[in-house]
C-alpha cells in the first residue's frame, strides 16, 4: 500500500470510528436547503477528514459535502479531493448499516485514488491505480486485505439499486433492459459490490453529487470496471459550473457489459 493510501485510508478510519459513537447513541437529524439530512455524525467526519487532508497533503483542495453546503468551496485546478463524510445519511438515521466514508482524489477531471469505509460493515475498499483491495476492520485496525477485481459478466447480471433514491427511470431502464436481478442497496457501496465481484451493474438516473461517487468510481475503475454516462461518454469531475453536480450514469463491473446494453 503506497503511504498515500495509507494516510488517507487511516484517516477514513478514524472518521468511521467517530461516525459509530453517535449511531451507538442518540441520532439527531436536521434538514439541509437541499432537503437532504444531515446529523453530528456528519459534522464530526468531515471535520476529521479536513484536518487530517490538510495536515499530511496540504497543496491539495479539498471539496467536502458540508463544507460545500455552507457555501465554502475552495478553487481548484488539476488536483483535489473529494470528501463525502457520511455517505448514506438516510441509511445512517434509519441504522440499516449501510453507509460509508468516502474520500476521492481528482487529477485532470478524472477520478485517481478511493477510500471507501463502511464502519458497520467492518469493510474498506481503496484504490490508487497501483492496487485496489478490499480489508476487514476490527478495532479500528485492517485484519486482512486482499485484491478486488470485477467478475466476467454472467449470464444474467446482478444489478444494484439505490435503496433511497429510486427513479421511475431506473425502473423503466430496468424493464427495457430485461434485468431480473436486482438488489438495493445504500450509499457507495454500490460500487464496492461492483468492484469485489458480488454483482456486475449499478445505473443511476437522478441526480447525485460528484463527492457522492468520485471515491466509488476509482475503485471500480481500479479493479478493471467502468462508469460512464448513458451514452458511453466518460464520467468528468470538477463541474463548477454545474455545482460539482452529476448527470445520469452507468456503473459496471466487466465492460463487455456496456456492449450488450446499448
Amino acid at each position: 500500500m503506497s503511504d498515500r493510501l495509507d494516510r488517507i485510508v487511516s484517516a477514513a478510519l478514524r472518521a468511521g470510528a467517530a461516525i459509530m459513537t453517535i449511531y451507538d447513541g442518540c441520532i439527531e437529524a436536521e434538514t439541509k436547503s437541499d432537503g437532504s439530512p444531515v446529523t453530528q455524525a456528519d459534522r464530526l467526519a468531515e471535520a476529521i477528514l479536513l484536518e487530517a487532508l490538510g495536515a499530511d497533503f496540504p497543496d491539495i483542495p479539498v471539496i467536502a459535502e458540508e463544507e460545500a453546503a455552507a457555501g465554502r468551496i475552495p478553487d481548484v485546478g488539476e488536483r483535489f479531493f473529494l470528501v463525502d463524510p457520511l455517505d448514506g445519511t438516510r441509511e445512517f438515521i434509519g441504522r440499516n448499516g449501510e453507509f460509508t466514508v468516502n474520500v476521492g482524489l481528482i487529477e485532470a477531471g478524472a477520478p485517481r485514488l478511493g477510500v471507501i469505509y463502511a464502519p458497520c460493515l467492518g469493510r474498506v475498499f481503496a484504490a490508487d491505480g497501483a492496487s485496489c483491495w478490499q480489508g476487514e476492520v476490527l478495532d479500528g485496525a485492517i485484519v486482512e486485505r486482499r485484491a478486488m477485481r470485477v467478475r466476467a459478466a454472467p449470464a444474467e447480471p446482478v444489478t444494484v439499486a439505490s435503496r433511497s433514491h429510486a427513479t421511475p427511470e431506473t425502473a423503466r431502464w430496468l424493464t427495457r433492459h430485461a434485468i431480473r436481478h436486482v438488489a438495493c442497496r445504500g450509499s457507495s457501496l454500490k460500487f464496492c459490490l461492483l468492484a469485489a465481484g458480488e454483482a456486475d451493474l449499478y445505473p443511476r438516473f437522478g441526480r447525485t453529487m460528484e463527492w457522492d461517487i468520485a471515491a466509488g468510481h476509482a475503485i471500480l475503475q481500479g479493479a478493471g470496471g467502468l462508469v460512464t454516462t448513458p451514452e458511453g461518454e466518460p464520467l468528468r469531475y470538477g463541474k463548477r459550473d454545474q455545482h460539482f453536480a452529476n448527470g445520469d450514469f452507468i456503473a459496471v463491473g466487466d465492460p463487455a457489459l456496456l456492449t450488450l446494453l446499448r
